[in-house]
């Protein structure tokens, strides 16, 4: 599996913010997309489907770890948990 810094430099890596809607809209890494933690079992085919690696975030790094686990369940390997969008941002701007 990449890491999270080759994850962010991947353009085919799927960005998967999964904080409330208020949350995203508020702050989101670029290219990221909002699916909520409590639609992402009812949206794993679709994320499935995407076949590509997926890296999830969210505030802390709790909803994020509980939606690649929900996503390894339901079948897609190529899930990392990504952490705090924070944690992230850091990384963006200091590589």
């Amino acid at each position: 599996m990449k890491t999270i810094q080759e994850l962010l430099k991947d353009s085919t890596t799927k960005i998967i913010d999964v904080r409330s809607p208020g949350e995203f809209a508020s702050e989101h890494l670029t290219n990221a997309i909002n699916i909520p933690l409590e639609t992402i079992a009812a949206r794993a085919s679709e994320i499935i489907a995407m076949k590509a690696p997926v890296l999830v975030y969210c505030r802390s790094g709790a909803r994020s770890g509980m939606a690649a686990s929900i996503l390894k369940q339901a079948g897609l390997d190529s899930v990392v948990n990504g952490g705090s969008v924070y944690d992230l941002l850091f990384e963006i701007q200091n590589h």
